[in-house]
């Protein structure tokens, strides 16, 4: 149920630089990796295993660029292959799995396929990161989900009138029809409402870009899925009649919400959300704000999908539901799966057929 040939969100650079001299281990679409950074300072994913005794090599530590298993020392190098022991004859082990990494954008991607399809050039383009012009804040969540409820959950918006009442949501959400284009391989699905007061959540942005939080405003909503898991969002409000998505800068508070969705299993999946925006870019208290803001709201969004997910593991016979408020989650959910039959097509064409000849 995951694409595995592409790059997906492992943790943030932020975060892995805090363990210090402690690696980190994160199950990503089923596979068990470890993340350390080796001798020259760039990060290494590799097999969670050690290949003496089988343990966790997670819960070990980094020395001089080693991975050193916490069992009996065993050090392994960047590229799975075991480099030393004490007072043991071990480099003819073979080597454990190795996974491709890049760090981009402040995080730790990799790639959790076949390792001789790795395609750098298949890594995402964001012009909000590492841009002066833009202020980012998020954080991360773990959530006991199918990773396709949280993009169901991001490519319909209107349950925020019910789940977000208090920062985000509002009766023009259910009240203002959406519209969903597929693209390729991305689904952008849009919503523009017109002439409202803005929820709380808003009003605060605008106070914080010297706008007046009670005049009424245009109110945009522009969703996109991208493959494997990524949704952006273009979010934003302008003063009513100014141009409202193109409004000049002056006139609105605009950002985009970031959705990095990573599989872990198939009931669980890693969360890295985050805002970035153009307004007050330098502000750091401000994106403080924002990102305890967000946090709490997308925490809502966190509690509704586990218990989502347990009630469809209680009756995983139920047929859900659908309606046209869910057609962008249907359509992102075809793109997953046409590109996981493309994926899985040569290795279903190599395997023996098995039977009882006629």
């Amino acid at each position: 149920m995951f694409i595995k040939n592409t790059w997906y969100v492992a943790c943030s650079q932020a975060d892995l630089d805090a363990l210090g001299d402690k690696p980190l281990g994160r199950t990503i679409c089923n596979e068990q990796m470890v993340f350390f950074k080796g001798p020259d300072g760039k990060v290494a994913a590799v097999e969670d295993f050690c290949p003496h005794r089988g343990a966790p090599l997670s819960l070990g530590k980094v020395c001089n660029g080693k991975l050193v298993c916490g069992y009996h020392g065993l050090e392994m190098g960047c590229e799975g292959k075991t480099v030393h022991m004490p007072g043991q004859r071990v480099r003819g082990f073979p080597a454990v799995k190795a996974f491709a990494v890049v760090e981009r954008y402040g995080f730790v991607w990799v790639w959790p396929g076949d390792q001789a399809k790795v395609d750098e050039s298949q890594m995402p383009v964001f012009e909000f990161f590492d841009n002066p012009a833009w202020a980012y804040g998020g954080g991360l969540y773990h959530v006991k989900a199918d990773y396709r409820l949280m993009i169901d959950n991001l490519m319909d918006l209107t349950h925020e009138t019910y789940v977000h009442a208090n920062s985000i949501g509002q009766p023009e959400i259910d009240e203002t029809p959406c519209e969903t284009k597929v693209d390729g391989d991305k689904v952008i699905l849009q919503r523009h409402m017109a002439g409202i007061q803005a929820p709380p959540f808003w009003q605060m942005a605008m106070s914080a870009n010297g706008l007046d939080p009670q005049a009424k405003v245009d109110r945009w909503q522009i969703c996109r899925f991208s493959p494997p898991s990524h949704v952006m969002i273009d979010v934003g409000v302008a003063l009513a009649g100014k141009g409202g998505f193109d409004a000049a800068p002056e006139h609105k508070a605009y950002s985009v919400v970031v959705d990095f969705i990573t599989p872990e299993t198939e009931t669980s999946h890693w969360y890295h959300w985050g805002m970035a925006r153009q307004f007050k870019p330098h502000d750091a208290a401000l994106t403080d704000k924002i990102r305890t803001g967000q946090g709490g709201i997308f925490g809502e969004d966190m509690e509704m999908l586990q218990l989502q997910q347990a009630n469809i593991t209680k009756w995983p016979e139920r047929k859900l539901l659908m309606l046209n408020i869910d057609s962008g989650g249907v359509q992102s959910r075809r793109i997953i799966d046409r590109l996981l039959a493309q994926e899985l097509a040569p290795k279903l064409s190599t395997t023996p057929a098995t039977g009882t000849p006629a």
